[in-house]
């Protein structure tokens, strides 16, 4: 079965993933849940499938070299001998995004063998980093705070208007840590929470959705990251 015109974005962490299908996310599946989504039985125009690897790195544009990748990548993150270096160019930061997703769990394997595009090709495994950075151009605010949280990690990116500000991961073992390091970011950047939109990624538990509410002029689920 195909769906004309249709894109599908599938966050995926270790033990589970999201859906996007233009309308809705939905909340975490589990990994038992993929052969019984009927998302995954159909064809898409446009398929993204978001990975989840704290083994990332944005280097401007004048300093990389294609030869130096995993080398480069090594002086930010600590790097197994098996994992590769792969790089994306992102001109509308002036920066090339090098990461490995040589190791992501076998249910990011799982979906990228059954999602398919409708001439049969595969979508790529790309970094939710590299999909945040994508995000900010469809973004119209002046202040830009994307979020993603998941596998003890949080993720995030900061701009304003066309200056990107930060893009890191912050190790957090649950999410009042993570909340910790995103109030830290902008208190460093001077941008005030009670006048800016939070766009969060990942799904939020309602309990986070509240904490997040308290502070924020406004907390946006988003997942698409077309230009």
């Amino acid at each position: 079965m195909q769906e004309t015109g249709s894109r599908i974005t599938v966050l995926v962490k270790e033990d589970g993933f999201s859906i996007y299908n233009g309308c809705a996310r939905s909340e975490w599946l589990g990994a038992g849940c993929i052969f019984s989504q009927p998302e995954f039985q159909k064809r898409y125009d446009e398929v993204c499938i978001s990975v989840f690897t704290p083994k990332f790195t944005l280097v401007p544009e004048h300093f990389f070299s294609p030869e130096r990748a995993r080398e480069i990548l090594a002086e930010t993150v600590t790097l197994n001998p098996e994992d590769q270096a792969s790089y994306l160019a992102l001109p509308q930061v002036g920066a090339v995004a090098v990461f490995s997703t040589s190791r992501c769990c076998q249910l990011a394997r799982v979906i990228h063998e059954s999602l398919r595009r409708t001439d049969g090709s595969k979508g790529e495994l790309y970094p939710e980093q590299y999909h945040m950075l994508k995000a900010l151009d469809s973004i119209t605010d002046y202040n830009k705070i994307i979020a993603s949280y998941a596998d003890g990690y949080l993720h995030l990116v900061v701009a304003q208007g066309r200056t990107l500000l930060l893009c890191n991961s912050f190790e957090a073992a649950d999410f009042t840590t993570a909340e910790y390091f995103l109030f830290l970011v902008l208190r460093k950047f001077q941008l005030n929470p009670e006048v800016s939109t939070l766009y969060f990624r990942t799904p939020l538990r309602p309990e986070e959705e509240e904490s997040l509410y308290g502070y924020f002029h406004a907390v946006e689920s988003f997942t698409d990251d077309r230009a």
